[in-house]
């Protein structure tokens, strides 16, 4: 009886497991991710030479982090970015260096690269972005017992760890677009 719900666990994950770092490369040689990624995709080339950089020369706010630490561990994240976009590469490495330094749990994170093509601007190939109304990227999305609490988008408006800290202590926060993404 083990064996065969070992067997079942193992069938239902793979079938459920997607593939990350789905990698497009265009006529021109240009490249980019689409669909969920992770950083293993983001620390791959050409991405690494964003990346890296900008990961590895922001400095966290420490003392804004305490103030938003525990609270947001009860949260879950979906990150949308394009890994074409200027705004992605300058942001995105900042956010994910402040969730590691809060110890913010992987598995509440979701990553997902946009297409930019024409026919597949700003979208996944397996929808996630599907009823968010993702009309800017990077755009971080934070939702509490499955629903949408509030979003940072395309970039603070005063600096990543005091917007989250705003965020998660229940503040008025209205990101930037907030008309537009609000809009259905």
């Amino acid at each position: 009886m083990k064996s065969i719900l070992m067997t079942l666990l193992f069938v239902s994950s793979s079938l459920l497991a997607q593939d990350f770092n789905k990698e497009i490369e265009l006529e021109n040689g240009k490249k980019f991710l689409v669909g969920q990624i992770n950083l293993e995709g983001l620390q791959s080339q050409p991405y690494a030479n964003w990346f890296s950089t900008n990961y590895e020369n922001y400095v966290v706010d420490k003392s804004m982090t305490k103030m938003f630490k525990k609270q947001l561990k009860k949260h879950q994240i979906k990150l949308f970015l394009g890994t074409w976009c200027g705004d992605s590469k300058r942001e995105v490495p900042r956010i994910l260096k402040i969730l590691h330094e809060v110890k913010f749990p992987i598995d509440q994170l979701q990553i997902v690269a946009l297409d930019y093509r024409k026919g597949h601007y700003k979208k996944s190939p397996t929808g996630e972005e599907k009823g968010l109304n993702v009309i800017k990227v990077p755009t971080m999305v934070f939702f509490k017992e499955g629903k949408e609490v509030n979003r940072i988008v395309e970039s603070p408006l005063e600096s990543l760890e005091e917007d989250m800290a705003q965020i998660m202590n229940g503040e008025p926060y209205t990101p930037n677009y907030a008309t537009i993404s609000k809009a259905k």
